[in-house]
């Protein structure tokens, strides 16, 4: 058996595509019986660095996280610009678009899952710059985007 790529244990969340990031937080928030959840805007190109399809993008989203011990429920409205999440919606409708792990070294993750023919399609700075989330295209083979996080220790 080889190495694993991704560790189990670092499921961190699971990310859903909405229309309507007011309403559907609502929903969450009825049953879960919990607070509304700040709704954060992310930033532009010249924040993020964004890339979909390996081309600079523009493409922004509203966002919510609901906390679940280790597990977030992050909800994403994405803006009209094409992005992943733009395209999940326009075919696929709300739902499950992710499920993302933690990892130290994103570009040797991304390497080695490409080799295994699940390429990267969209990567970005969070808005706070202090970290990097990448979304690779693994619905072929697992019917989800995967989508890996890592952290910084400062700002970028």
């Amino acid at each position: 058996m080889s190495e694993p790529i991704l560790n189990l244990e670092m499921i961190v969340q699971v990310g859903i595509i909405v229309r309507d990031i007011e309403a559907s937080a609502r929903q969450f928030c009825d049953l879960f019986g919990c607070d509304m959840p700040t709704i954060h805007q992310t930033a532009g190109y010249a924040v993020t660095e964004t890339t979909f399809n390996g081309q600079p993008s523009e493409a922004t989203a509203k966002l919510a996280f609901f906390d679940a011990g280790q597990m977030q429920i992050e909800l994403i409205q994405p803006d009209e610009r094409p992005s992943t999440w733009r395209n999940h919606l326009d075919e696929k409708g709300e739902g499950v678009h992710h499920i993302a792990f933690k990892v130290k070294d994103t570009d040797e993750t991304v390497r080695r899952l490409e080799e295994r023919g699940i390429p990267m399609v969209q990567q970005g700075l969070y808005s706070s710059r202090d970290g990097v989330y990448t979304y690779l295209d693994s619905v072929p083979q697992l019917g989800v985007t995967l989508e890996l996080l890592q952290n910084f220790l400062s700002p970028r």
